[in-house]
C-alpha cells in the first residue's frame, strides 16, 4: 500500500525537504555568485554607518547595469525596425529605475556629522566617476569625450565607454526611426555629429507635436509616452541626489572635486528627450 493511499482522513501529507546535499557550491550560489557578492565591502573607516553607504552605492551600480543593458536592447531594437522590442525593454527600464530612485532612501537622510564620519576614506572618489553611469547619459544623449578621461587607467571601462561614445544614443535610433516611417526630422539631426550632446530641434519638437495631436493608440505616441516615462524617472533620479547631497553636506565642495550641489543643480534642470516635453505645450 502506498504511503499516500496509508494516510487516514483528515491528515496532511508532509512536504518533501528542499535537496540540500550537493557535490559543490550550490546552484543558487552558481548562478547568482552570492558569495562574491557578499564579499566585496570593505569598509575604510570605523564607522558603522559606512557599510550602508558603501552596500548602497554598490547596489546602485547594479541598477545601472542593467539598465544600459535595457537601453541598449532597446536601441538595437529600434535599428531594426521592432518597435515592441523596444517598448518592452523600455517598460523593464522604467520598473529599474523606480528600484535604482528608491535606493536614495538608506542615504537621504544623511546629517552633515554622519556623512563626515566616514566621508574622508571616499578620499578623491565620487558618483561622477562611475563609467557605468557614464553609458546610461552617453545613451540619454549627454555625450562628452572629456568624461573618458577619468577612465584612462581601467581599459575595459575606457573601451566600452569610447564605443558607447561614438555610437547613436537611444534617442538618436528613435529620431531614425521617425524618419524612416515619413516623419520630417531634419537631415541635420539625422547626420549629426553623434559623439556629441544632443542639441533641441524645432522640427523635431513639430514632428512630436503631430503625433501627440493625433492617434493616441498610434505604436509611436505610445513609444512617445514609455520614453517620457524613462526621462520623467531620471529627472526625479538627478533631483534625489541632489536633495540628498544637499542634506548630507550642504553646498560644500563635492567628493572628487565637482562642484557638489551646484553641479547637481545644473543638472538637474536638464530635460532628457528634450522635445518630448516642449511638444506638450503645442498640442
Amino acid at each position: 500500500m502506498s504511503h499516500q493511499a496509508s494516510q487516514r482522513p483528515g491528515e496532511t501529507q508532509e512536504p518533501e525537504a528542499p535537496h540540500l546535499d550537493f557535490q559543490g557550491t550550490t546552484p543558487y550560489e552558481d548562478y547568482v555568485r552570492a558569495d562574491v557578492l557578499t564579499h566585496l565591502q570593505h569598509t575604510l573607516s570605523d564607522d558603522p554607518g559606512e557599510m550602508v553607504f558603501l552596500v548602497t552605492t554598490q547596489v546602485m551600480e547594479l541598477w545601472f547595469t542593467v539598465i544600459v543593458h535595457e537601453w541598449e536592447t532597446a536601441a538595437r531594437a529600434l535599428r531594426e525596425d521592432r518597435v515592441p522590442v523596444a517598448v518592452d525593454a523600455l517598460k523593464r527600464s522604467v520598473r529599474e529605475l523606480y528600484a535604482l530612485n528608491e535606493s536614495w532612501r538608506p542615504l537621504g537622510q544623511l546629517t552633515p556629522a554622519q556623512f563626515n564620519s566616514y566621508r574622508s576614506a571616499l578620499g578623491e572618489g565620487s558618483g561622477f566617476q562611475s563609467a557605468m553611469y557614464r553609458r546610461m547619459e552617453f545613451l540619454l544623449g549627454e555625450k562628452s569625450a572629456s568624461m573618458l578621461v577619468p577612465h584612462r587607467g581601467a581599459p575595459r571601462a575606457h573601451a566600452e565607454l569610447e564605443k558607447a561614445l561614438h555610437e547613436p544614443s537611444l534617442y538618436d535610433e528613435v529620431l531614425r526611426l521617425l524618419a524612416r516611417r515619413g516623419h520630417a526630422v531634419p537631415d541635420a539631426v539625422l547626420s549629426r555629429d553623434v559623439s556629441l550632446r544632443y542639441e533641441p530641434s524645432e522640427e523635431v519638437e513639430a514632428v512630436w507635436t503631430a503625433l501627440y495631436a493625433g492617434d493616441q493608440t498610434d505604436e509611436l505616441a505610445r513609444l512617445g509616452e514609455v520614453l517620457t516615462d524613462v526621462a520623467e524617472l531620471v529627472w526625479r533620479w538627478r533631483n534625489d541626489h541632489l536633495v540628498a547631497t544637499r542634506r548630507a553636506m550642504g553646498s560644500k565642495v563635492g567628493t572628487g572635486g565637482s562642484a557638489g550641489v551646484a553641479w547637481l543643480e545644473k543638472r538637474a534642470q536638464k530635460n532628457v528627450f528634450p522635445e518630448l516635453w516642449t511638444a506638450r505645450s503645442h498640442v
